[in-house]
């Protein structure tokens, strides 16, 4: 009877059925992965609760698209082109978050087809060495403090082309202008530079000599942003 409840409209003979104790036992399974993926995303990481949610309800989601593909090819791309329409997020994530959504998907996939063994020990493999690598910090740019992006606010009548090179060259390895703006009515001038610091200790000497050479007005300096760079 129970067979015949989740029995599928078009399923013949030939069709190899899931039975229900197998389809829990995936979904079982693929819960208690997204659980262990979770919480080795939360160890020393800054997150959200509707992503550590998703993470851990991922690896059911498509362990049971896999259960329903039941290896028809013609199925299988049907659902990889309605996947592919999908945006996971209204706002781009971090390259920590897709590399764990993607492990998501293969634990999944891999408790969808059966292998709830191998399902296990990848999640654990993965999760033993996201700790490890945010308990040590790896990948962390050590050397960041040097990296700044420098404001200063000249009067109009400065020529910013050269003044400040003396200066920069003295306290600085590269230097880069990459924005010029007026401001207070086009009585000012900000220049925006990307800096990179021969020592970070003579941060404030170097702005003490900016600030005579600029007559005193505002200049700032702050980390140097990536995230443009980043994936």
């Amino acid at each position: 009877m129970l067979d015949d409840l989740f029995k599928g409209l078009f399923d013949t003979s030939m069709t190899n059925v899931i039975s229900v104790t197998d389809f829990l036992l995936c979904i079982a399974c693929s819960l208690v992965i997204g659980l262990i993926l979770a919480f080795s995303y939360m160890y020393r990481t800054r997150y959200t609760k509707s992503f550590v949610v998703t993470l851990a309800l991922l690896p059911a989601v498509v362990c049971v698209v896999i259960l329903m593909v039941n290896g028809n090819v013609g199925t299988g791309v049907a659902v990889a082109g309605a996947f592919s329409l999908v945006r996971f997020r209204s706002v781009p994530g971090t390259a920590k978050e897709i590399s764990m959504l993607f492990v998501a998907m293969g634990t999944g996939l891999i408790a969808g087809m059966g292998y709830l063994g191998f399902a296990v020990l990848f999640a654990v493999v993965m999760c033993v060495f996201v700790i490890i690598y945010n308990r040590f910090d790896f990948g962390t740019k050590k050397n960041a403090v040097i990296y700044r992006t420098l404001t200063i606010t000249i009067p109009e009548d400065l020529d910013y082309t050269d003044v400040f090179e003396g200066i920069l060259s003295e306290y600085t390895t590269s230097c880069e202008l990459i924005k010029v703006k007026t401001t207070n009515m086009g009585s000012l001038f900000r220049l925006t530079y990307n800096i990179t610091l021969k020592k970070a200790a003579n941060e404030k000497e170097m702005i003490d000599k900016l600030r005579c050479r600029n007559g005193n007005l505002e200049i700032s300096i702050s980390r140097q942003d990536t995230s443009i760079a980043e994936l």
